[in-house]
Order: C-alpha cells, then structure tokens, then sequence
C-alpha cells in the first residue's frame, strides 16, 4: 500500500465527519463566539470547508512562505450553509486528487512552510500534509462541535457516540 492510499482512508473519514458537523452549523449565529478570543461560528465553519485547500498546497507546491504567498487566502466568510459546503466539496475534490496523485517519492521530500525567515515546518511532505492539513481539520471541526454544544446544536457521533447521537460505523 503506497503513502497516498494509506492517506486516503484517512481523508475520507475526516472529510465526512467534516461535512457532518458542518450540516449542523446555524445561519443565524455567524457571529457568535463562545469567548472573546475565540474565532466567530461562521468564520471557524468557513475555515473549516476550505482547510482542505492547504492540503492541497502542501501536495502541490514546493513550499510555502506566508510572507511572500502568490497563492489566495480562502474568504471566510459565512453565508449560507450549503455554500459552506460547496466550498468544502471543492476544496475536498482538489486535495484529494492531488494526494491520490502523489507518489511515495513526493511524499518523502521535505516540504518548507516559513514566514519569511522563520521556519515554522521543514518535514517530509507526508508529515506536513498529516499535521497541517488532517490535524489542523480535525482540530477545527472539534472546536465546531464545541460550537454546536454551547448553542443547544446536536453534536454528530464522529469518533464514537456523542451525547445526541449513537456512533453509526
């Protein structure tokens, strides 16, 4: 089984669990913040459905200097669910070609992420991909479940059951 296979079951999982949680996010609460250092509801969601556009920059440039980026932020601004979910069909489709594209020799090769001199990651593309883009997604859709509980939202089983839905495999 090459890297990319491997990554892929992984991928699907998260991008499903993903879309189930964004489902559930409120278009009358894009503001709402459960602290006030925390990002607003909509904004999180927003960056939730195009994250997965940064995977697909790890997999295909050679690296990524923030300061100096010729590539687009994502708009994270939230305006109806279903667009949420549009942006995260998209973003989804792109990552995951290009990762069933790569080879286990472009998943080997480091992958630079700096902000001008600062290096914030020199690992192998296969790392960088993992925790900058999967554990960077998971993370965030975590913190929308949090979102949905605070707000009275059922939270999906995702990893397991949750405490308004029984885990389905």
């Amino acid at each position: 089984m090459t890297i990319s296979e491997i990554l892929l079951q992984d991928f699907d999982t998260e991008v499903s669990n993903t879309r189930r949680t964004l489902e559930r996010v409120p278009e009358g609460k894009t503001d709402w913040k459960c602290h006030d250092k925390s990002m607003p509801f909509g904004r999180l969601a927003m960056h939730c459905a195009t994250l997965l556009m940064f995977g697909h920059y790890i997999l295909e440039d050679d690296g990524m200097d923030m300061a100096n980026s010729k590539r687009p932020h994502m708009p994270l601004e939230f305006t109806t669910r279903e667009n949420a979910l549009k942006q995260l069909d998209e973003s989804s489709a792109k990552c995951r070609a290009s990762l069933a594209a790569a080879s286990d020799e472009h998943l080997s090769k480091p992958w630079k992420f700096s902000y001008g001199e600062t290096i914030i990651s020199h690992a192998p593309r296969s790392q960088s991909f993992r925790q900058m883009c999967f554990d960077h997604l998971i993370h965030h859709t975590a913190q929308l479940g949090v979102y949905l509980r605070l707000n009275d939202i059922p939270v999906p089983a995702l990893y397991g059951p949750s405490a308004d839905e029984q885990w389905s495999a």
